[in-house]
């Protein structure tokens, strides 16, 4: 699996860009601010729908214009594919996989999985449990058409339920229809937790390894699944939490409460470990991510790496580089020097300077 091309238009600070990339390592250097990011955020937007960043549709269209387009070809298993997809200001996106129009953004995953790894992930130890939930539901969503299904309802009918929590306070008489919303929020609340379980005990199974490897066996790493309420009892947990919810207008207990515990030789470094163990654990977990989509798709996924190495020491840059030689991956960063020096391979070098690109050739 691997990208082989991709073309954008009015994305970003892109008036027009066609890429060809190499299946090994593509390098994209240059200063900072010159849309090197912007590159990597619309191969996982083809591929995923969504941005990395957060980002809504039209703050990805370029200044001026009403519409962007990206367009990519993926080959899988030596058959090649075209994604299109069209960004709209006013209206929601469109997306073709081979020139047929999709109606779920669920139809285009299987066809290619992506591992994105930026500086900011290597904060997800120490940052806030949002941070971890997402980084469960993104890689879920691309295993498992069926957890972006049930995610999708389930984050609709929380929606829906905190609105009528607040709108009971004018309107008590609104009390009465909780319990349809609640059986509902606990049906698909149920799938994700059991997923998100199954997940996490897979992901602990390849990252004690990694991450032994890594600190030369003295740590050994364990993640714990934190659901705020088990699936067992959710319905009735959350009938008995309904007079709280009301009281304080919003939905206490669910998978948007989860976290994800780290544990380094027992202890917890959310709290307690040091920078360079919460960083050696973010890497481990973003290496696992690549050897669990092998497991489960029996394909190298693509790696998105955005200037990661300038916040890794030595040790840990190694480590990575030596990870990914049998990966499709795109590094961006502001120069070339520590691939030079650690002769690593650098198949395809591109310099990006103000929305443009130049093919450095084979190095």
């Amino acid at each position: 699996m691997y990208i082989e091309s991709i073309e954008l238009k009015n994305y970003r600070n892109y008036e027009s860009l066609s890429l060809e990339l190499d299946k090994g390592t593509n390098i994209f250097y240059g200063d900072n601010a010159q849309g090197k990011t912007n590159i990597l955020e619309a191969a996982y937007l083809c591929g995923t729908t969504k941005s990395h960043r957060g980002s809504r549709d039209r703050e990805m269209i370029r200044f001026g214009q009403d519409e962007a387009h990206i367009r990519m070809f993926v080959k899988k298993d030596g058959i090649s594919r075209k994604i299109d997809m069209h960004l709209k200001k006013t209206k929601a996106k469109g997306i073709a996989i081979d020139g047929i129009p999709i109606r779920k953004a669920s139809e285009l995953f299987g066809i290619l999985n992506i591992v994105f790894f930026s500086p900011e992930d290597l904060n997800i130890i120490k940052s806030g449990p949002g941070e971890r939930r997402r980084f469960m539901d993104l890689e879920l969503c691309q295993l498992n058409k069926l957890y972006l299904s049930n995610l999708s309802s389930y984050n609709r009918i929380l929606n829906q339920r905190n609105k009528l929590l607040k709108d009971i306070a004018f309107q008590p008489g609104l009390k009465d229809t909780l319990e349809v919303w609640d059986e509902q929020l606990a049906h698909y609340g149920v799938f994700l937790i059991e997923s998100r379980k199954a997940f996490v005990e897979e992901l602990n199974d390849i990252m004690e390894g990694i991450h032994r490897s890594i600190t030369g066996d003295r740590e050994q790493i364990k993640l714990v699944y934190e659901p705020s309420v088990q699936s067992s009892v959710f319905l009735e947990e959350l009938t008995n939490a309904r007079e709280r919810d009301i009281r304080f207008k919003m939905t206490s207990l669910g998978p948007h409460r989860d976290d994800l515990c780290v544990k380094v030789n027992e202890i917890d470094i959310r709290k307690y470990g040091s920078q360079g163990q919460q960083r050696t654990a973010a890497l481990s977990l973003k290496l696992s991510e690549i050897y669990m989509v092998k497991k489960i798709i029996k394909d190298m996924p693509v790696l998105l790496l955005d200037d990661v190495l300038s916040e890794l020491d030595s040790n840990r840059q190694n480590y990575l580089l030596n990870s990914i030689r049998q990966v499709q991956t795109m590094i961006t960063c502001t120069g070339l020097d520590d691939f030079i020096d650690r002769q690593f391979h650098m198949n395809k070098v591109f310099k990006v300077v103000e929305g443009k690109v130049k093919t450095g050739g084979n190095v």
